[in-house]
This record gives structure tokens, C-alpha cells and sequence, in this order.
């Protein structure tokens, strides 16, 4: 499946564009839509251009991962929440949390519950994400 424009949207609106350089909540080095890694360090700045061109790379990362882990059909929304979810957690997580597992099961409702558990960051509650997390699930169940 593909991220649609309704996904990206969703995306956008969590992660905010800063075309400066900062260290999010955690301390990593952040830029455009949350784009991360070696390629982000103190000082740099990019063009809006750039940060739409980071999200594009950094999306289709996620949709790899949701296709290649889920098991199960997903409709358009179930697939867009979870990107935006994997975008924001990380493959890796994603690979070993509960919902997955849950998901693989077969069991949606429970995994559907299993958005609102990932408000952490750093190790503190963090109400954004806790935002983020009821509106993935308001995306993934269609409410």
C-alpha cells in the first residue's frame, strides 16, 4: 500500500516544519517534518523544498515497514495511522510492540488500544504525543 495525502496531512500537522536545525525532546538532532539521522547536525538549515523532500523519503521508509510487517489486509486509514505511528516510533519499535502483534492476530480492536501506550518520550508523558496517539487512533478506526 501507499501513503495517501490524507496520511500526509496527518503527518504534517504532529510534526510542525522548522527549517533550522533543533534537538527534540530527546535531545536528537531534528529538521523540516522531523527528519532525522546522520545528515542533521547543529547549524544546518534547508529550504522548504528540501524539508517536503525529507518527509517524502522519510514516509516511504515507514510504508515499507508497515507493508512488510503486517500480515494482514489493511484498509486506507488502518495503513495511514500506522505509518504516521512507525514514522514517529521507528521500525524497530514498531517491529516488536504489542500492536503489531495484536494486529497479526488479527485482533484490530485490541490493537487499536494500543496507540494511546506510546505517549512517552524520554521517559516522561508528553502531551503532544498523547495527541498524536488519540489521532492516529481516530485514523486507524475510522471515528
Amino acid at each position: 500500500m501507499n501513503y495517501s495525502r490524507s496520511g500526509l496531512k496527518l503527518t504534517e500537522s504532529f510534526e510542525g516544519c522548522k527549517l533550522a536545525a533543533y534537538q527534540d525532546s530527546t535531545g536528537r538532532w531534528t529538521i523540516g517534518y522531523g527528519h532525522t539521522g546522520h545528515d542533521v547536525y547543529p547549524g544546518l538549515e534547508i529550504t522548504q523544498i528540501q524539508a517536503e523532500q525529507f518527509l517524502l523519503q522519510d514516509v516511504q521508509w515507514a510504508s515499507e515497514c508497515i507493508n512488510r510487517l503486517v500480515m494482514i489486509q489493511l484498509s486506507q486509514s488502518e495503513f495511514d495511522a500506522l505509518v504516521d505511528f512507525c514514522f514517529n516510533v521507528g521500525c524497530g519499535n514498531f517491529a516488536g510492540s504489542t500492536l503489531l502483534k495484536l494486529l497479526n492476530a488479527g485482533n484490530i480492536s485490541a490493537a487499536a488500544q494500543e496507540f494511546d501506550k506510546w505517549d512517552h518520550a524520554g521517559g516522561k508523558v508528553v502531551a503532544g504525543l498523547l495527541r498524536r496517539r488519540q489521532a492516529e487512533t481516530a485514523e486507524f478506526t475510522g471515528a
